[in-house]
């Protein structure tokens, strides 16, 4: 947790003034100021950008903090709806280890788990790192993995998950239980591209040289604590985003998001899990009631359009991703998530375990003693350790919630807080040029720029709304991710697991390096840096990026490192 943190209402007022410039205003004059600090200039028209651009996040959104802690800074959102105190308690819940004590300030951890914390799998707030050997407790390492029935060759990138482990596979576990999978047994192993699939050559015409790699991931049978033992195995990597400004992407409308695609819909294949082109409408339907095609089914009932995640499997940071992984990455209950996120198979395991069941018989003050039987101990591991047992009422062991709905909604309040950091350099001619080729060569049909938010009448689960607890809001925003919220297919080397990946929000991202001390990207850090990703999405001729990767691949090198230095700085 920072110590100094440069509040970004005092920043608006000191450097920028309290209103930001309308898009529309034609009376201001633009600025070319190359080589002169930006911070003159912040709020200000210059040549390729608004003075809105300044503030990726809007003025509601944004912090002036551009230091390597600015990933971590709360919107000026937050104090202004009151909520400073909360946001500072949620983002001690982010960044504690949770143990298995009962008596520690943040318990509950297991009986599997991911990580002990959330800031474990995102360095600085940011991206997770690239990692040559999987290891849950080195900090920085924001894998999951990926376990799934391969289809259409084993090589596959498309199939389902295997039900043997859980979806977010745990590496991790308790005593005295084993983890699912025994870290051990997993192989990551990084391989170089030695062509090109499209033909691209991996030197520019101008013969800079640039490489490519990506991970082979491997799992022995034996690391699987499971029973039974799964089989006709693929295996993929998939790493933690940037999850500052995840409030904000909330906050646009879902209408908003429909015309985007229709719009796209006119010129590429969308997923059709997602989008009904026939129909030109979001595929599947609301009024079943349950989760299906772009709908997902929130807590209470309420049906909404999937919007967060790789695989757009979540339409609410309320009810997703980070609330969820507040339940499943140390698998802590609370009194929406009254089942633990385990599997049977894992249960059936540890219930059959001998060395299980003699630690378990050695404690009698466990809760899965039960008489002190073989059979009675294996008995009540099955039954607890199933994810289908209620764990506040069942016939073993009476448990509470371990996150009380006080802290969850704190929690919520820093997630949904979170700002995002100003623009840098946009009066540098470099990143002005920079921005005029990333447009030329069509990379912002994907990355969007801009979005407007609406009135931000969020989604709130009851906890909250019993308690009459609010969150911050950003209705109204002109806000600049470089996300078009969509799904695409790149079709790289060993892709991402089900082929599809919304477009990743650019906003901040230069400054990875600062606040994370790595700047890897894609979906598994197979990029360590801009030129890499970019050249990634031309691996493959099919890529529905693939032209502008080849426009790009086309262009001088001083419009290269234009585009770097203009990605950098947005």
């Amino acid at each position: 947790m920072k110590n100094h943190k440069i509040t970004a209402l005092m920043m608006f007022g000191l450097l920028a003034g309290t209103t930001i410039v309308s898009c529309t205003d034609d009376n201001i004059d633009i600025i070319s100021t190359t080589g002169e600090d930006d911070y003159k200039y912040v709020g200000k028209q210059v040549e390729g950008f608004l003075p809105e651009e300044w503030y990726p996040g809007g003025e509601l959104g944004t912090t002036m903090n551009t230091t390597a802690s600015c990933y971590e800074d709360e919107a000026p959102a937050v104090p202004k709806s009151d909520l400073i105190s909360a946001f500072k308690r949620g983002e001690m819940l982010f960044e504690h280890d949770f143990t298995e004590k009962s008596t520690a300030s943040f318990s509950g951890l297991g009986p599997a788990y991911v990580r002990t914390s959330c800031i474990d799998c995102h360095p600085g707030y940011g991206h997770g790192k690239r990692m040559t050997k999987y290891n849950a407790d080195q900090r920085g390492n924001g894998y999951l993995l990926v376990v799934y029935h391969p289809v259409d060759g084993a090589n596959s990138d498309d199939g389902p998950y295997i039900k043997e482990v859980t979806g977010m596979p745990q590496t991790r576990a308790v005593s005295p239980f084993l983890p699912p999978i025994d870290e051990s047994g997993i192989n990551i192993n990084w391989q170089k591209v030695t062509a090109m699939e499209s033909g691209l050559p991996l030197q520019f015409p101008d013969g800079e040289k640039y490489e490519l790699i990506y991970p082979e991931v491997n799992i022995d049978i034996a690391a699987f604590n499971v029973d039974p033992k799964p089989t006709n195995l693929a295996f993929r990597l998939e790493s933690t985003i940037g999850i500052y400004g995840s409030g904000l992407l909330d906050a646009i409308p879902e209408d908003s998001i429909k015309k985007q695609y229709q719009r796209e819909a006119r010129f590429v294949e969308l997923n059709p899990g997602m989008w009904d082109k026939a129909k030109n409408d979001w595929a599947g339907d609301p009024s079943l009631g349950k989760t299906n095609g772009a709908w997902y089914r929130l807590a209470d009932g309420t049906m909404k359009i999937k919007r967060f995640t790789y695989a757009m499997t979540r339409a609410s940071l309320q009810d997703g991703a980070g609330a969820n992984a507040m339940w499943n990455i140390p698998n802590v209950s609370r009194s929406d998530r009254r089942f633990l996120y385990t599997t049977t198979a894992w249960a059936t395991a540890m219930s059959k375990n001998p060395d299980v069941i003699a630690k378990i018989k050695a404690d009698p003050k466990s809760p899965y003693y039960n008489d002190g039987t073989d059979e009675g101990i294996a008995a009540a591991v099955k039954t607890l350790l199933d994810p289908t047992t209620d764990q506040f009422n069942n016939p073993y062991h009476k448990f509470a919630p371990e996150m009380t709905d006080n802290n969850f909604w704190q929690f919520m309040v820093w997630h949904r807080g979170l700002a995002v950091p100003r623009a840098r350099d946009l009066n540098d001619a470099t990143v002005q040029r920079g921005k005029k080729v990333f447009n030329e060569i069509g990379c912002a049909t994907c990355h969007r720029p801009k979005w407007t938010t609406g009135p931000d009448n969020y989604w709130a689960p009851s906890m909250l709304i019993k308690e009459n607890l609010s969150l911050p809001r950003y209705p109204y925003q002109n806000i600049y991710p470089y996300t078009d919220m969509v799904q695409h297919r790149l079709f790289m080397k060993n892709g991402i697991h089900g082929s599809w990946c919304r477009t990743t929000p650019l906003w901040g991202r230069g400054l990875s390096m600062l606040n994370t001390g790595a700047e890897d990207r894609l979906h598994d850090c197979r990029a360590r840096n801009e030129i890499e990703a970019i050249m990634w999405h031309g691996y493959s001729k099919n890529s529905d990026a693939y032209h502008s990767a080849e426009k790009f691949y086309n262009l001088t090198k001083s419009d290269r490192d234009a585009v770097v230095k203009f990605l950098r700085s947005i």
